[in-house]
């Protein structure tokens, strides 16, 4: 077996083994290959030329050192059980520190895949609040920005110490969900149905009852920097990395 960059003939393979992994549909993937897949963040562990295991990365910063997102970790089902996962992320992290990366930083999906990178070095940095509401009785002012305004007032409302996400992280989100702002907030969300999903609030989370209002929905649910659920975890390349306060975007 050989650990190596993919090759373009690999692709319509890594799409496979995705939607093997993780369900997800051909129009998502061809999001992601179109905005945020790049060569040179992916890494994988082939077999006979084949994908047996595949991470992907995106890059992101913390007290402008460079994190590695790492994304979509998943081992072809012929292939599991036999250390693959560990393997590939130890040369992902042993690449990562090559290339002056300061740290890696993942979002595990259920308690057994966190305990298993801890096992790989992986520590908890920070969490997540949830604010869920019903529609309020007057909205709230909120319009709709683009990629470069979210970015710029983006880093005025994180909290110090957290991960800047910017690039092709907001190029593959701004495909899925709608960036906001209004007097005090900063919201990314989606519609769904009669439902606002709010990934991230910044700012006044008192305003999501008047939001759910303004966006013409009946409920609401917004993720809000804070401490009631565990969240990220992050990884250590070097001695002087800093510790992550906050990481906000997940793409699941």
């Amino acid at each position: 077996m050989l650990t190596d960059y993919p090759a373009s003939h690999h692709i319509p393979q890594l799409r496979q083994l995705w939607k093997i992994a993780f369900g997800d549909t051909d129009a998502f993937l061809d999001c992601f290959f179109r905005t945020a897949f790049s060569f040179d963040r992916c890494r994988c562990i082939l077999d006979n030329d084949q994908p047996a295991a595949v991470l992907y990365w995106f890059d992101c910063t913390v007290e402008n050192r460079k994190f590695a997102y790492i994304y979509a970790v998943a081992t072809h089902p012929d292939f599991r059980n036999r250390g693959l996962c560990r393997k590939l992320m130890a040369d992902t992290h042993a690449v990562l520190a090559d290339r002056g990366y300061a740290g890696a930083i993942l979002v595990p999906q259920k308690e057994s895949l966190r305990t298993m990178y801890a096992g790989m070095g992986y520590r908890d940095c920070g969490g997540l609040n949830t604010v869920t509401c019903t529609a309020g009785k007057s909205p709230v002012s909120v319009c709709v920005i683009g990629i470069e305004e979210f970015a710029r007032l983006r880093r005025q409302f994180l909290p110090a110490g957290s991960v800047i996400q910017e690039n092709e992280n907001l190029a593959f989100l701004s495909q899925q969900l709608q960036f906001y702002k209004g007097s005090d907030f900063l919201l990314s969300a989606y519609v769904e149905k009669d439902m606002l999903h709010g990934m991230e609030l910044l700012g006044n989370s008192n305003a999501a009852p008047g939001i759910v209002t303004a966006l013409d929905c009946s409920r609401g649910s917004f993720r809000t920097p804070g401490t009631a659920v565990p969240f990220a975890m992050f990884h250590s390349l070097e001695e002087s990395c800093p510790v992550p306060c906050y990481f906000g975007f997940a793409f699941d």
